[in-house]
């Protein structure tokens, strides 16, 4: 038989894995704020009117989230492009 050969130490695979993970450093995710209802409506006096308009397809009820081109439905996906 031949004799072994002396190999180098090597690392397992998830033991260098985790320090690349220590090198960068922990980054706080942001979180959004939560809208709630009462950012759906506006109050002025004795009025109570809607910011967002709701969907055509569903009806009174379901808002059309406001985007920056467009108002998109979350429960049917219709959306309407804003006009310029």
């Amino acid at each position: 038989m031949a004799p072994k050969k002396d190999l180098p130490a090597t690392k397992p695979a998830g033991e260098a894995s985790s320090a690349k993970k220590a090198e960068k450093g922990k980054s706080e995710k942001k979180h959004k704020e939560e809208r709630g209802v009462k950012d759906m409506y506006k109050v002025e006096g004795d009025k109570i009117s809607r910011t967002r308009p709701t969907c055509e397809r569903c009806g009174p009820g379901y808002f059309m989230a406001d985007h920056h081109v467009r108002y998109t439905c979350g429960h049917c996906g219709f959306t309407r492009y804003k006009q310029k």
